[in-house]
């Protein structure tokens, strides 16, 4: 599933080359992606991109419209949907490779007609798009909790998430009503650094513990952020996996302590941890 690091690199890479252009078409192949009906989103044609921003784990496309005013196209990635970018569309409308085309959009900004797709690999096919006068429009916009890589964000803040909450902190990183970015795989990383155990209930942690998972949290989204600069959106993926300490590491070496790497299993998903640095050597049961 794309998280904030990933996401904010890819809103970069488009700002960078969509901002001032105009949308020239707009394609969705698979209907049920796009959930607003109004406004239409014929009236995004013409248009011009002002700007391309991050919400969370979505993308912002921010665009002047000559009829509408400014409209908000609000991406929703789900957990395996993707931007694939053509410095030249193609002229016709195929899969993209293993994953299945949502939508394309072709630009006018220059000869060349760049643009971009929106894709999804997975089995239900949950990328979806919103156009909307504001962002928060959109229901999922609308629910986010604060993001914990702004620099206005606090930790007696995050300490107010927490109190009193009896929920597993791994659930609680990546519900993102409560915290909003953060999902599967920095969740791992996160209480891997911070030295937490992933069923730790919320509201039995000290305020010691609350200190260093705050700091373990800043520090490991805002590092992944730093060094996805730069990196093209084809690329961001294999980075992130690469660069994962813990997340999808079962039965590997602890970088940290050397131990055996353990995964556990609930509500049907999956998280990996370090026995040795988070459950002080118990084995968490499935």
């Amino acid at each position: 599933m794309p998280e904030s690091p990933e996401v904010q690199e890819l809103a970069n890479f488009l700002d960078a080359r969509t901002t001032a252009a105009a949308v020239r078409t707009v394609d969705v192949l698979l209907p049920k992606a796009l959930k607003t009906q109004s406004p239409p989103i014929g009236v995004l044609l013409g248009g011009r991109i002002s700007g391309v921003t991050r919400i969370a784990k979505m993308l912002d496309f921010a665009v002047e419209t000559t009829d509408a005013g400014i409209l908000h196209v609000i991406v929703h990635f789900g957990h395996d949907g993707w931007v694939l970018w053509h410095d030249s569309a193609p002229g016709d409308l195929k899969r993209a490779g293993d994953a299945t085309l949502m939508a394309r959009v072709r630009l006018s900004a220059g000869s060349s007609g760049p643009g971009f797709d929106l894709t999804d690999a997975g089995q239900w096919k949950a990328l979806t798009i919103h156009v909307v006068k504001a962002p928060d429009d959109v229901p999922a916009v609308a629910k986010l909790g604060p993001d914990p890589t702004a620099p206005q964000f606090t930790e007696a803040e995050f300490a107010g998430i927490l109190a009193g909450r009896r929920k597993q902190i791994k659930a609680l990183l990546q519900d993102q009503t409560a915290l909003a970015g953060i999902g599967n795989a920095y969740s791992d990383e996160i209480l891997h650094a911070a030295r937490l155990s992933p069923v730790v209930h919320a509201a039995s942690l000290s305020a010691g513990e609350v200190e260093r998972l705050f700091t373990a949290m800043r520090a490991v989204l805002l590092d992944a952020t730093a060094a996805r600069r730069g990196i093209p959106p084809a690329e961001l993926r294999a980075a992130k996996h690469a660069a994962l300490r813990v997340h999808r590491r079962t039965g590997e070496t602890c970088p940290v302590c050397g131990g055996t790497i353990h995964e556990y299993v609930f509500s049907g998903a999956a998280a990996q941890y370090c026995p040795t640095c988070q459950t002080n050597g118990e084995l968490l049961e499935s």
